[in-house]
């Protein structure tokens, strides 16, 4: 059930979103990183052909991650169940998906990725200042993902028409079909992989809140 004393105004979406640590700390690394990007200066085009390619991928990205990571089941190593926060953590929000307090993907989530994405971007990139904008550019995406995660899930709704594909998308992964619709915040992904069907074209799923008895009817495009 909707939260009934959730954020109705923008004001008081945000003030509600900045109480929880998770955006607060994406807020920090963004501009930490903004910060470090402006000091090593050396623009050049290739900034910007940076931030374009992430723009490609993002939507991608943001599939294999919700499909692969956050709908990731316990497996078993040598006898002993393994199964982490993470999606752990997302199995409790499709069971109770209007509740604000536990949407947020963990902070120990966000560690563990910065810490990888260092490695990687600058394992990668040719000078640091092109690292860096790869860096920033990325987390502020993170921040958006949550953010308007966060709305869609709240009774605030913007009147726009991209908000309102990106409300529907993920309200029918929540109500409809856990294995369909995984973009959140750009809807390429689904595209892509063919995850984006009429809604009466898939059969509605008993398990949408209940993934941990979900059967292996896994997204179309896999």
């Amino acid at each position: 059930m909707q939260d009934a004393h959730g954020p109705r105004t923008l004001r008081d979406a945000a003030r509600r979103f900045f109480r929880h640590a998770s955006p607060r700390f994406l807020c920090a690394v963004v501009f930490s990183c903004l910060a470090a990007r402006i000091a090593l200066g050396d623009w050049s085009v290739w900034d910007g052909a940076v931030v374009a390619g992430i723009l490609v991928y993002w939507p991608v990205q943001e599939w294999l991650i919700h499909l692969l990571i956050l709908h990731a089941r316990p497996f078993s190593i040598l006898g002993r169940t393994i199964d982490p926060a993470v999606p752990r953590k997302h199995r409790a929000h499709h069971r109770d998906p209007w509740n604000l307090e536990i949407l947020f993907i963990p902070v120990q989530g966000f560690a563990t990725a910065i810490a990888l994405s260092l490695l990687l971007w600058i394992g990668l990139m040719p000078r640091l200042g092109l690292a860096f904008t790869g860096l920033s550019f990325s987390f502020a995406l993170a921040l958006r993902y949550e953010w308007i995660h966060f709305l869609i899930h709240s009774p605030y709704r913007p009147r726009s028409r991209h908000y309102e594909r990106l409300w529907r998308n993920h309200r029918l992964h929540h109500t409809r079909n856990e294995h369909y619709w995984y973009g959140v915040t750009m809807l390429g992904g689904d595209r892509l992989f063919r995850t984006a069907p009429r809604p009466g074209e898939v059969e509605a799923s008993a398990t949408c809140m209940a993934l941990e008895r979900a059967g292996d009817g896994r997204a179309a495009g896999l």
